[in-house]
């Protein structure tokens, strides 16, 4: 049994820190993706606070189509270029938005969500699938949550 959880009150570069390494542990020597994806979203819910929805979509015959996660039930098929996620996939940029509702075209599968950071996976330059995190607060997500997250994705690249 895995028992990883944030300290209290820290830093978020701390929270960060603690969370690539608990992400490394789980997934360094596991082979399946699925696996690795499932225990990465129950961390990122686990470490993350004021998060509604955490996980992962992945790239399927040119569109996004939802891997495991956390939150409530979510939209199944994204296509590139719609939405926060299919921007981040289509551009293979992170996308950082503090009002998803003034983003255009967004998608909204939870009307409780507010904000959202949605950072690209690539393996061989190639976007492979993103991490989607949303959040009920506007503006919940800064430059200090992209660079860790962007970080987890380098680090998740070969295992998802």
């Amino acid at each position: 049994m895995f028992d990883f959880r944030p300290a209290e009150g820290a830093p978020k570069a701390d929270l960060y820190r603690d969370l690539l390494s608990a992400a490394d542990a789980l997934t360094a020597d596991e082979p399946d993706a699925v696996a690795n994806m499932a225990n990465v979203a129950a961390l990122l819910g686990e470490f993350l606070p004021d998060c509604n929805w955490t996980g992962f979509y992945r790239m399927v015959d040119g569109e996004l189509v939802l891997g495991p996660f956390v939150g409530r039930p979510a939209c199944i098929r994204i296509p590139l270029g719609v939405g926060v996620c299919g921007a981040a996939a289509q551009k293979g940029e992170t996308q950082l938005v503090e009002d998803v509702h003034a983003f255009p075209g967004h998608i909204a599968c939870d009307a409780a969500s507010r904000s959202e950071l949605v950072v690209p996976i690539k393996r061989y330059g190639e976007v492979v699938g993103v991490i989607d995190l949303d959040s009920p607060d506007l503006a919940r997500f800064d430059m200090e949550d992209q660079a860790g997250i962007e970080a987890l994705a380098a680090m998740l690249a070969m295992r998802v």
